[in-house]
Formats: structure tokens, C-alpha cells, sequence
């Protein structure tokens, strides 16, 4: 008899720990451009060199930030940053290199950015970051095993990027940062919520919004029109 409770526990338990989910919930942008848009259609069309960096860090474990390889960069970025070329209107051609850690044996690689930079008309640098804290996320999981994830518990995730342009030459014309996070939400309920708060979702509505909002706000400002 002690061994059929003994078991139907273990199975309530399982299930319950299949059953755990999540919900994803984004903060609002900040520093976001709140002025209208203005177009510069029929502006001298010019050349753009874009550089990407893309680091993570885990706040109290991490020494220093990391840059994610190419299959850590978030999935998609590609796509996202071909639709928020739609903001610039006299972009003539592109070309775009993201920056590796493995970079620092790889002098070609480092050669071909130098080169690409003396090439175009304007230089637009793109640092993207993500962090978390390690103490957080370490009693977070404590937390959540303790109380079988019956207990709501909130993970925080903090997203920026700083964005700088430069002409050929090196000189400053603008710099840009947004920022934004993503708290999300670990329960065995919330398994109802997830279909409607996914995190990979958030995640790139960040980074559209990041990359729509600062691409128009250049091109507002005329940062891209030759003096």
C-alpha cells in the first residue's frame, strides 16, 4: 500500500514538472525616437559599411562581456536587419561584417574590415548585448526545485545597443543606444500562457524594434546626406 502512494507521488510530481512552463513578458524601449520620420528621398545615394558585434554576459560570473560566435548570435538577425534597411531611402550598396572573438588570430579577416571601412562613404558600428545575473538565476533555480515550480519565479534578461556612425574618414557624426528587457515567468501553469508569451518572440520584436527605431532616426537626422 506505502509503495502505490509512494509511486502515484512520483508520477503527481512528473507530471507536475512536465507541465512547467513559461511566459515572456518585454519592457518598452528606452531612448526610444519619438519625433515623426522624415524621408530623404532624392538625397545623393551613398555606401554603407555595417559592423556587428553581438556579447553576452552573466552579471557575477562573467568577467567580462563575450562575443557570441555565429551560432550564439540570436536566430534571424539577418532577416531582421534586411527589413530596417526599409528606413534609409538613399542607401546606394552595403556591405556588413560581424566581429568574432576568433578575430584576434585571423588577420585576413581583420584586413578585410580595414579595407571595407576605407571603401564607403559612412561606417555604421552596431554593438548588441544581452545580460543576466548569475545570483539571480542561480536562487531562481533554487527556488523554483524547492517549490516543485508552483511558485511563480522571474527571470530578467537585459538586452542594449550602441550604435555609432563614423564617415570614411573616422569622424563622429551620431551615436545611439536603446535599451530593453524581457522578464520571464517559470510556473506550471503557465503552460496556458505560453502559446501567447513566448521568449523567442519578445526577443525579436527587441531587436526589430531596436534596429526600425535607431535606422530612422539616422535617417531623420540626415546623418547619411553628404555636406
Amino acid at each position: 500500500m506505502k509503495k502505490k502512494k509512494f509511486n502515484s507521488k512520483i508520477l503527481i510530481l512528473f507530471l507536475i514538472l512536465t507541465l512547467t512552463s513559461c511566459a515572456s513578458f518585454k519592457s518598452s524601449i528606452k531612448g526610444k525616437f519619438i519625433t515623426p520620420s522624415i524621408k530623404n528621398y532624392g538625397a545623393e545615394r551613398v555606401s554603407v559599411f555595417f559592423i556587428f558585434s553581438h556579447q553576452r554576459q552573466t552579471k557575477g560570473f562573467d568577467a567580462i562581456p563575450k562575443l557570441d560566435n555565429k551560432y550564439q548570435r540570436i536566430s534571424g538577425f539577418d532577416d531582421f536587419f534586411q527589413d530596417a534597411l526599409n528606413e534609409f531611402s538613399n542607401i546606394k550598396n552595403y556591405s556588413t561584417f560581424t566581429e568574432y572573438a576568433s578575430d584576434v588570430n585571423e588577420p585576413k579577416r581583420r584586413a578585410l574590415k580595414d579595407s571595407l571601412w576605407q571603401t564607403h562613404d559612412y561606417i555604421i558600428k552596431m554593438k548588441f548585448k544581452r545580460e543576466k545575473s548569475f545570483s539571480k538565476y542561480f536562487l531562481g533555480v533554487i527556488a523554483s526545485t524547492a517549490t516543485v515550480t508552483l511558485l511563480p519565479i522571474p527571470y530578467t534578461n537585459s538586452y542594449s545597443v550602441d550604435v555609432e556612425v563614423f564617415n570614411s574618414a573616422g569622424q563622429l557624426l551620431g551615436n545611439y543606444s536603446r535599451k530593453s528587457s524581457i522578464v520571464k515567468w517559470v510556473q506550471s501553469l503557465l503552460i496556458f500562457m505560453y502559446p501567447f508569451h513566448p521568449e523567442k518572440r519578445k526577443r525579436e520584436e527587441i531587436y526589430v524594434e531596436f534596429l526600425h527605431d535607431i535606422f530612422k532616426q539616422i535617417e531623420t537626422e540626415k546623418i547619411l546626406i553628404k555636406q
